[in-house]
């Protein structure tokens, strides 16, 4: 079973409202419900504030946190988007009835509902200011309690501000386009380290900068899109290739184009050509796969084509 409690707050009565939380949380709700295939991924529960008619206050926040929490899942998922605070004793998520910022809802308060859940599986992301802090002790000590299983990401560091372009957060914003499949590995799996991976890429040193915490033993799968390969195709790299650091010999042969192509060998061909495509392979002494094959040149596998060798040679995928 897989939950997750997505929530985007615009309207504030006593602070300043923010303007694309809202429209962030519903895109976040969007990529969370289903796999690029159409099969059911999580299931959403989608609560925004955009006025006084549904203000979400910090009660409400916690017992729908606490109710995510609650039940033994496969990945129980929370995301906020909204106000951060941060002071001396830690920091805070901004509900609609805040005035001040330690009146909202405490993350250490939030890390201990989530160190308490059953669930195999926690994540909790973050778009707020100063969402950084969570899953410290105090922001003076540099020293995170997490349980086994829980995974924190946030949109920038504990000093920083989250920001906005377009009426969206960049954070949430390359959040979505990694779970659309920017982030995904070849064969179609998002994990919450590849979607990081993919955000600090993103982001410039002089930008906001993410912030990723983690306690586990293993990465779980938050979303699956269509793989670039085939698997099955994938799967053949070891009958091409013997070894991981054995060279495949190519001649004119293998060149469809070519006076006298060989049936055989164009069907192999086809398949290093797309190898090529997704960096798994590179021609040796040569610009492109298609001068190798004319110039009776090799081919090998790159450093990521080793590591998907291996995956096939230990039946991994």
């Amino acid at each position: 079973m897989r939950k997750a409690l997505v929530v985007g707050i615009d309207y504030y009565e006593e602070i300043k409202n923010l303007f694309g939380c809202v429209n962030d949380a519903y895109s976040v709700k969007s990529v969370l419900e289903r796999n690029s295939d159409g099969t059911k991924n999580f299931d959403v529960k989608l609560e925004t504030a955009t006025g006084s008619d549904n203000a979400i206050s910090k009660k409400e926040l916690k017992n729908e946190i606490i109710e995510l929490f609650k039940d033994k899942l496969d990945i129980a998922l929370f995301y906020f988007s909204g106000h951060g605070y941060i002071e001396s004793t830690g920091g805070y998520l901004l509900t609609s009835d805040c005035k001040d910022g330690d009146d909202g809802l405490s993350m250490n308060e939030l890390l201990h509902i989530v160190n308490d859940s059953p669930s195999r599986n926690k994540l909790i992301i973050l778009d707020s200011c100063h969402s950084g802090v969570m899953g410290k002790t105090s922001p003076k000590e540099d020293k995170s309690m997490l349980a086994e299983g829980i995974t924190i990401l946030t949109a920038s560091s504990e000093n920083q501000y989250a920001l906005e372009e377009e009426g969206s957060g960049v954070f949430t914003s390359l959040f979505v386009d990694a779970m659309n499949g920017s982030a995904s590995n070849l064969v179609g799996d998002i994990t919450p380290g590849s979607i990081y991976a993919h955000i600090d890429q993103s982001l410039g040193l002089w930008e906001q900068r993410p912030v990723f915490k983690t306690n586990v033993t293993n990465f779980t799968t938050l979303r699956k899109v269509q793989a670039p390969i085939h698997l099955e195709d994938l799967r053949k790299i070891t009958t091409l290739f013997n070894s991981k650091g054995e060279e495949f010999q190519l001649d004119p042969s293998f060149e469809p184009e070519s006076d006298n192509p060989n049936k055989e060998n164009t069907a192999k061909f086809a398949l290093l050509q797309k190898y090529n495509r997704i960096n798994l392979v590179i021609p040796i002494d040569a610009p492109h796969m298609w001068h190798a094959a004319m110039n009776s040149k090799s081919c090998k596998l790159t450093i990521l084509g080793e590591h998907y060798w291996n995956l096939v040679k230990k039946n991994r995928i």
